[in-house]
């Protein structure tokens, strides 16, 4: 994974906490692997419920994997207006923006 979108505060955390960085690592691979979505599924599933929860940077890295993983641009956009009546206006604006920031529109 490159580093270029990786915040500071967070390969930090990785350099400070390395073991901690390592387990979190594991979590995230035995979730990934506990069920039987594709990765591109999984992906737009993870970028709806970071923008539920109002965090940038989950939704900015899963847009990122999203469209790594063979989703389109207009299937990333798709998930940013679905929150609309899931998660609210407020929270589907924020997160069309920061989709935006990613697709460079």
């Amino acid at each position: 994974m490159a580093d270029d979108h990786l915040p500071d505060v967070y390969l930090g955390f990785r350099e400070n906490y390395p073991a901690v960085a390592s387990a979190l690592d594991g979590l995230g691979e035995a979730v990934d692997a506990a069920g039987p979505l594709d990765e591109r599924s999984a992906r737009l599933v993870k970028l709806g419920l970071a923008i539920g929860a109002g965090a940038e940077g989950s939704v900015k890295s899963n847009a990122r994997k999203a469209l790594a993983a063979g989703a389109t641009a207009d299937e990333v956009r798709q998930v940013g207006i679905l929150a609309v009546t899931t998660c609210g206006f407020p929270a589907a604006i924020a997160g069309m923006g920061w989709i935006d920031e990613v697709l460079g529109a």
